[in-house]
């Protein structure tokens, strides 16, 4: 195994000191970040897809300086990459959820926070400084307790609120299966106060059972009423979902197949990204998770017509590896990354990019 370096120059620096820090904890708890469904052909894809594109440079563009901000329903971040929700982020570190908004703060992005947050919203929102945390729920089957989620994060003055529509039951993830890894027992879920019922006796596929598999559009047009912020439907791979949630009261989708946890066999997220912003004819925000680990990515899924990208396991192993210090130094390496790859392609800023930008190396 090659060493990485000191300090880490990547994402897969990261991952490879972040999994032999989680594996020190638990040997089955790497497996669980780094795995996907089935026989992991869709969590393959996810990084395949981006390969299949390279990138084409504008020389003489005359950019002398790059600004890599944006601005994602309504705020502006320092780059177009914010932090994806990420469950049980305790289990890499104690401080968790609220280390990973510090950091992300500390470069001007934001964090989404997840459902299984092991920290309460109003904590992680007072840990950072930056942009407002955004938080992710799924659509229970106890509607009062959607609502009280949602009460929270306006109360806690969430940036947005984001629901997972591609889960209505988990992903058979076969390598938590063969290793026999659980949660473990004592970890703490906040934000399921809101739920009445035994969940503290429920394992990760138990929890699922309180999420609402017969939901349709309707409760998406009826959370996006009741939340008073914008709401972002995350886990469309299909124009016509996406078009869907734009009229139900979606301001935002997040293409996305789960990271690969799903499942397996669905497209590559990246694959599905086309087709969905030319569907929409910018009637939404378009963002895109599943696969991102390097700048490159990041300008390929813009110049596909993506305004931003969610970064998912590689705060994960950062954070397990060198807790908040490498979270930010993570996302300081990528908005470096970023401002060269722009430079070197001749863009200004993110918004210059386009797929003339672009080649599929099979055309």
């Amino acid at each position: 195994m090659i060493e990485p370096p000191t300090p880490p120059l990547n994402a897969l620096d990261y991952q490879r000191l972040g999994e032999r820090a989680l594996a020190a904890s638990d040997p089955r708890l790497a497996g669980y970040v780094g795995g996907g469904a089935g026989e992991e052909l869709t969590l393959s894809a996810n990084r395949e897809a981006f390969d299949r594109w390279a990138l084409c440079p504008r020389v003489m563009q005359g950019v002398e300086r790059v600004d890599t901000g944006a601005q994602i329903l309504g705020a502006r971040l320092s780059m177009p990459v914010l932090v994806a929700p990420l469950a049980y982020l305790g289990l890499a570190a104690e401080d968790g959820e609220t280390a990973a908004a510090r950091a992300a703060a500390s470069l001007g992005t934001a964090i989404c926070v997840s459902l299984f947050t092991t920290a309460s919203l109003g904590a992680v929102a007072a840990a950072g400084t930056g942009p407002a945390p955004w938080f992710q729920l799924y659509l229970l089957r106890d509607r009062s307790a959607t609502r009280a989620l949602a009460e929270q994060a306006a109360a806690a003055g969430a940036g947005a609120l984001v629901v997972t529509v591609d889960a209505p039951r988990l992903g058979r993830r076969e390598r938590d299966l063969r290793s026999g890894f659980t949660i473990p027992g004592d970890v703490s879920l906040p934000m399921l106060e809101a739920v009445p019922s035994r969940w503290r006796e429920m394992s990760p596929a138990e929890l699922f059972r309180l999420v609402d598999a017969g939901a349709d559009w309707s409760r998406v047009a009826e959370l996006a009423e009741l939340a008073g912020l914008p709401l972002v439907v995350k886990g469309v791979l299909a124009s016509a979902d996406a078009q869907a949630a734009c009229d139900h009261g979606a301001a935002a989708v997040i293409v996305s197949n789960h990271g690969g946890r799903q499942l397996d066999g669905a497209r590559a997220s990246l694959d599905a990204l086309p087709e969905v912003v030319e569907g929409l004819r910018g009637r939404a925000t378009v963002l895109l998770d599943g696969g991102v680990r390097r700048a490159a990515d990041v300008v390929k899924a813009l110049a596909l017509g993506a305004d931003a990208v969610l970064l998912g396991r590689p705060v994960f192993w950062a954070l397990a590896a060198r807790g908040e210090a490498g979270v930010a130094h993570l996302l300081g390496l990528l908005r470096d990354e970023l401002e060269l790859a722009l430079a070197l392609l001749g863009c200004a800023a993110p918004r210059d990019l386009r797929p003339e930008h672009l080649r599929n190396r099979a055309s």
